[in-house]
């Protein structure tokens, strides 16, 4: 009777906050049969791990991006266009996870870089045009996205958006690799805020593989780690030609 009172005031505390990261079935498996080693469940744990992790770290993940631009006050080495596609490729995924009710710890990720990415946009116009340009670019985004996550678009659109983000990632990175080579340099293009795009896109292959099952997601990831590792070896590649760039101005 004391034993089944234990597991029960244990239960009691433990398996609210343990289901966050595992499913009643799971919870089941570890803590009343005490099969730790249970694969499909490992695999999920570390997926969900993973994917909050990997949410809980795009928080900040342009915030070194943003504050480059915003010390310089310019935008010098990143283009717009390719932000465009940037947006284009957050956008598709939201919307078509949102109303594929997939979890949020699959793809929260896009949701926070997207709202940087938006901050970045604005920092851009800002600096190349004017704030009121900034503004109404802002405010335009806000509403496509709007349609996109309230049901008003057809799941069958969201579903081309989402397969047509293959080409549009590698177009967006692309766009960004060339202005690089083109320039001989990377401009304001952020090291940590590249590096942790990339690291985070390769957990993504595994994640979404675990929590979707979605191929579509899959490939997407993969195709955006290959493009997002180019950037990352641009950075390195063009470390001294930047620096040097930036004594010169200073």
């Amino acid at each position: 009777m004391s034993s089944s009172s234990e597991v029960s005031g244990m239960d009691a505390v433990l398996k609210p906050v343990a289901t966050l990261l595992m499913t009643d079935d799971c919870y089941d498996t570890f803590f009343h049969d005490f099969d730790f080693l249970n694969g499909d469940c490992l695999a999920a744990l570390i997926s969900k791990g993973l994917g909050l992790a990997i949410v809980a770290g795009a928080v900040m993940v342009k915030v070194p991006q943003i504050q480059k631009v915003w010390a310089a006050k310019s935008a010098e080495g990143l283009s717009f266009f390719g932000l465009l596609l940037e947006l284009y490729a957050y956008s598709s995924m939201i919307g078509y996870c949102y109303n594929k009710e997939f979890p949020f710890s699959s793809y929260g990720d896009s949701f926070f870089v997207m709202i940087q990415t938006v901050i970045l946009g604005f920092l851009m116009k800002k600096f190349t045009s004017s704030v009121a340009q900034g503004l109404a670019f802002v405010l335009i985004y806000f509403s496509i996205l709007f349609v996109l996550i309230s049901g008003m678009t057809p799941i069958s659109v969201l579903t081309s958006m989402q397969t047509s983000n293959l080409p549009v990632v590698v177009v967006s990175k692309g766009i960004q690799a060339w202005a690089n080579f083109s320039s001989g340099h990377t401009g304001q293009l952020s090291a940590i805020t590249i590096f942790l795009i990339f690291f985070g896109s390769i957990a993504r292959i595994f994640t979404s593989i675990q929590e979707t099952g979605d191929p579509i997601m899959v490939w997407t990831y993969i195709i955006a780690s290959m493009a997002n590792f180019v950037l990352a070896f641009q950075i390195v590649y063009y470390w001294k030609a930047t620096e040097n760039l930036k004594k010169k101005k200073e």
